[in-house]
């Protein structure tokens, strides 16, 4: 590492402007390449000189300790914050929000979500403890409220900021396939506005909710996000996307990729009209209806893949046996359930003459109708006691579409019956990336948030995280850690911060321990051995609440 000035000059060969910069120089391939940390153009010369001095004895601290007025104090937290910034800037993350103020602050509130969950209140106490402001070059500090006005500048910028990144992303070559789901996520409180009242996937009655759309290429990588009101259904989300492939990604020949119930005739005609094509799958009554008509026969359904076309529509089938054994275990446990039930209210009404056959009747009855097997178990009363009645032929065309699925779709006959079966299988990364920012590292919830703005950039910096987030498990997958577990390791890695006459500074790295060196080396990230010391003023505007500070 070392400072290097440029100098640009005019057309009469004057001198225009002079920059000083950090840089580090490296090895790829066997060639020597160099790369820019940080630029020292807007800092103090005393500044620049500490950095040099620190540069100058990196390898051995004894001589600065001869050197007079120079102190050695604890730094901030650099490893996981460092990790995070050259894996953002690395797939365009920062490009994509831009090098001004508000774009890293932007970036900071991803970092802060990837490295720690929480409010923006938390993510001005984690910048309290990382070295934020100076890795990403911040000489102006900030507050809570300014990461609140942040989260309006991104919903504002939204569309060109997912543009960028995908252009970014693309590297030219668009993707001709997408993956599209739904979500949603409920609130604790009342008054954001987009919640309302609508299906709630997380069986949270009485919630108020979202609804969450993911748009994702075909290898699982989110590059758009919408947030729309709680009551929306979830197939009227769909033209938006169609829509902003077309105009905003420039897409020409895309196939939508949605799950049954997302993609239906309506739909269809919005995706022919654009020129794109569709694959989905159908519901189980849709089934029926086409086994029905003849159309299909039970004796297609199989371990391989089958294909049936009828009126220009493919229709590819298949039955999963390991969901077939599932449900008919499932079904076996619910029968298993009632019969305990039935013989608790047996024992009952033989222990308590007085106790009425007509409400134990009714409460098994009940108890049925809601684990839904009552097409094929009914119960009956000899009697003072219960008998459960088995209808055999009932359960047989109950269990006859076990693991049977039927996946549909408009593309050509060169495309294969294989290849649609397995984009199709694909949404599993969409699931992915929703189990991931819902319920497990990113916690897109508690939302901390009330207007439409700051809903809307709330979910883009979690779909930026969770970009930061893939890229690291899949570079650590071979690591016997999570992504948390080793953010947490890198975290303990801090500088030193060097001090000259009490005024300037810089952030002196110490080298890597063995665990830190290896998640570095498996994301190819190389740690600065300086960073120039800011002074950015973070501070929270709010004290913690007596309840924290007593815990």
């Amino acid at each position: 590492m070392y400072i290097t000035e440029v100098a640009t000059k005019t057309k009469e060969g004057k001198l225009s402007h002079l920059c000083i910069l950090l840089r580090e120089s490296y090895r790829q391939n066997g060639r020597v390449k160099n790369r820019t940390i940080a630029n020292l153009t807007h800092c103090d010369p005393g500044e620049v000189a500490a950095i040099r001095l620190a540069l100058k004895h990196k390898d051995d601290l004894t001589v600065l300790r001869s050197v007079e007025d120079v102190e050695l104090e604890q730094g901030m937290s650099v490893g996981a914050a460092w990790l995070v910034y050259d894996v953002a800037r690395r797939i365009g993350i920062e490009k994509g929000l831009g090098q001004r103020r508000e774009g890293k602050l932007a970036l900071w509130q991803v970092m802060a979500r990837v490295i720690g969950q929480g409010s923006r209140l938390s993510a001005v106490r984690l910048a309290q403890v990382h070295a934020a402001c100076d890795i990403l070059g911040m000489r102006q500090g900030f507050n809570e409220e300014y990461l609140y006005d942040n989260l309006a500048w991104l919903s504002q910028n939204q569309k060109e900021i997912e543009r960028r990144l995908f252009v970014e992303r693309c590297k030219g070559k668009k993707p001709d396939l997408f993956l599209y789901d739904v979500t949603s996520s409920y609130f604790e409180g009342e008054h954001n506005e987009l919640a309302d009242w609508g299906y709630n996937r997380d069986k949270k009655r009485g919630k108020k909710q979202v609804v969450v759309g993911l748009l994702c290429d075909e290898r699982g990588g989110p590059v758009s996000i919408e947030v729309f009101r709680g009551n929306t259904r979830d197939f009227d989300t769909l033209g938006q996307q169609v829509k902003k492939s077309v105009e905003e990604f420039g897409c020409e020949r895309v196939t939508f990729v949605g799950d049954r119930g997302m993609i239906k005739s309506g739909q269809i005609g919005e995706l022919k009209r654009a020129g794109f094509h569709y694959i989905t799958a159908i519901t189980k009554p849709q089934i029926e209806r086409l086994l029905r008509e003849g159309v299909f026969q039970m004796e297609l359904f199989d371990k391989e893949v089958f294909e049936v076309e009828d009126e220009g529509t493919r229709y590819i089938l298949r039955r999963n046996p390991q969901r077939a054994e599932e449900m008919a275990r499932t079904r076996k446990e619910k029968e298993g359930s009632i019969e305990r039930w039935c013989l608790r209210e047996n024992v009952r009404l033989a222990e308590h003459p007085r106790a009425k056959v007509e409400t134990a009747l009714k409460g098994v009855g009940q108890r049925i109708e809601r684990l839904r097997i009552s097409g094929w178990l009914k119960v009956e009363a000899d009697g003072r006691k219960l008998e459960l009645k088995e209808d055999e032929s009932a359960l047989r065309e109950e269990a006859m579409l076990d693991g049977c699925y039927v996946i549909k779709s408009d593309l050509p006959k060169e495309v294969d019956k294989q290849a649609i079966h397995d984009r199709y299988k694909d949404l599993t990364e969409v699931e992915q990336a929703f189990r991931t920012c819902k319920t497990a590292m990113l916690e897109i919830r508690p939302w901390y948030v009330q207007t439409e703005e700051s809903t809307r950039g709330h979910a883009l910096v979690v779909m930026l995280a969770y970009l930061i987030t893939r890229y690291l498990q899949q570079a650590w997958s071979h690591l016997n850690l999570t992504v948390q577990e080793g953010l947490i390791q890198l975290a303990l890695l801090c500088s030193t911060k060097m001090v000259i006459k009490d005024q300037s500074c810089c952030h002196r790295i110490p080298n890597p321990g063995k665990i830190p060196a290896k998640l570095l080396d498996a994301v190819n990230v190389h740690l600065p051995r300086a960073l120039p010391y800011l002074g950015a003023h973070v501070v929270s505007r709010k004290t913690l609440q007596s309840q924290r500070r007593s815990n």
